[in-house]
């Protein structure tokens, strides 16, 4: 590939299990993107800082309700909550303010430098391009030789009946559209698009000439242990070389 481009990086788990030499990384959380580039860049002082904040409730409620200004702090406060937090969940409510309750303190940072994954991530993100934008501009910007991979927000716990329903909040139906449209129009420049998605009969119907593969992950979030079970998706691949 020229050039690896993910719009929807979430936790990166492609990117960080191909480590291209070459990379666009984007997502509309801004407080994500920030925290990628603290830690490409400043992964010892994240380090020193979360190594000093305690793991219980109290601490946890003054760091959700916290609202730091600083690029170091923010990333802090990020990865401190992500993981302390229920199942280590990101979810907002309608101002944008972070809601999952604590878990417990089962969870807490130390994996993040036990584990050197700050240390490995910060390495594998040097030279990376990171952009806090909407996914239509980061994919259009794909041209011949790259591979772009999308990974939308949906939910799993969804029917033939509900899928939209459920979704409306977290990606639209006009997104899905507006999406594959993107992702068809990339692959004719000459790029090759791998696009995950919900397994459901409308969205297959966007990708009629996609190569289309089912694949089953575990579904582990709900705190609801009957809930928790195996999810299908779709892989759609566009390739127009082929």
């Amino acid at each position: 590939m020229n050039r690896y481009i993910e719009p929807f990086l979430g936790g990166g788990a492609v990117f960080f299990g191909l480590c291209p030499q070459h990379a666009l990384l984007s997502d509309v959380n801004d407080d994500l993107i920030n925290t990628y580039i603290q830690v490409r860049n400043s992964w010892p002082l994240l380090v020193n800082d979360l190594k000093r904040i305690p793991v219980d409730s109290e601490t946890y409620q003054r760091m959700r309700e916290s609202n730091p200004a600083c690029g170091l702090e923010r990333a802090v406060r990020f990865l401190y909550l992500n993981r302390t937090a229920f199942a280590g969940m990101y979810r907002v409510d309608h101002r944008g303010r972070f809601n999952v309750p604590f878990g417990g303190g089962q969870r807490t940072p130390a994996p993040l430098w036990e584990k050197n994954l700050l240390k490995s991530a910060s390495s594998v993100l040097q030279g990376v391009s990171l952009l806090t934008s909407d996914f239509q501009p980061v994919i259009d910007s794909a041209g011949d030789g790259d591979l772009v991979y999308c990974d939308p927000t949906y939910t799993v716990a969804h029917n033939n009946n509900g899928f939209v329903r459920y979704n409306e909040k977290n990606f639209s139906w006009r997104d899905q559209e507006t999406l594959a449209r993107a992702c068809h129009a990339a692959a004719s420049r000459g790029a090759m698009v791998m696009v995950s998605n919900a397994f459901h009969r409308d969205i297959k119907l966007l990708y009629p000439n996609a190569e289309t593969r089912v694949l089953e992950r575990w579904s582990g979030i709900s705190p609801v242990a009957s809930k928790r079970r195996r999810a299908q998706e779709y892989l759609f691949v566009l390739d127009d070389r082929i």
